[in-house]
């Protein structure tokens, strides 16, 4: 059996092709979401328009992770690195299913800016894997800690009733720090002063806006 090998053209419109699918289709999630089974609680206006930014800024995190690691897979220098984030990315395409359709249930929609993030996020990971796989990988890890510790926060922030939310957001954290342990297993490397706090400040400023808009 012939086992065609794909050339730049191909790696480009597959790309594009997961691009269009992040941001503008409706993509599906390979494992059941957590809030599954778990009842709908009783939320005032307020408290569901809190819920729905939180969850807003969480599924463009993942519109994020997705363009991050694409960026990074077509540029990985090593086939197995290219597989693993590939992997990774399919995980987080569970995440943004999860996002969207919490979401829906509470009767709102992704960030208008989500095709701005996607691109900015791209040329981030693209970026990091032109510095080297060492390099790259330890963007994962970087990005990975970030993650965990603000899905915490949002866990925190939630609606003490929304059990639905944060059992999503509870899975999330739960896979995002096995990504970064398996990172630092291939190698990646801590990233230097000041790149982890750049990382932050862009993160901060994607939520703010993406609680909104």
């Amino acid at each position: 059996m012939n086992v065609r090998t794909l050339t730049p053209l191909d790696r480009l419109l597959a790309g594009i092709e997961r691009a269009l699918e992040t941001v503008a289709g409706s993509p599906e999630a390979h494992r059941v979401s957590p809030s599954h089974g778990i009842a709908e609680a009783e939320l005032d206006d307020a408290e569901r328009e809190h819920a729905a930014g939180l969850m807003r800024i969480n599924h463009t995190g993942e519109v994020c992770a997705q363009a991050l690691y694409d960026g990074q897979a077509a540029l990985a220098r090593k086939e197995e690195n290219r597989t693993h984030l590939q992997h990774a990315a399919a995980e987080e395409t569970d995440h943004l299913a999860w996002c969207a359709q919490r979401l829906h249930e509470l009767d709102s929609r992704p960030s208008l800016l989500n095709p701005l993030w996607y691109a900015g996020s791209y040329a981030i990971g693209a970026l990091a894997a032109l510095a080297g796989d060492k390099v790259s990988l330890g963007f994962v890890m970087e990005t990975e800690k970030q993650v965990e510790a603000h899905l915490a926060d949002h866990m925190d922030k939630l609606p003490e009733q929304d059990e639905r939310s944060r059992a999503v957001l509870k899975q999330m954290q739960t896979d995002e720090v096995r990504h970064a342990q398996q990172a630092q297993e291939r190698g990646g490397i801590a990233l230097l002063f000041p790149i982890p706090q750049l990382m932050h400040a862009s993160s901060m400023l994607m939520k703010t806006v993406a609680y909104r808009v």
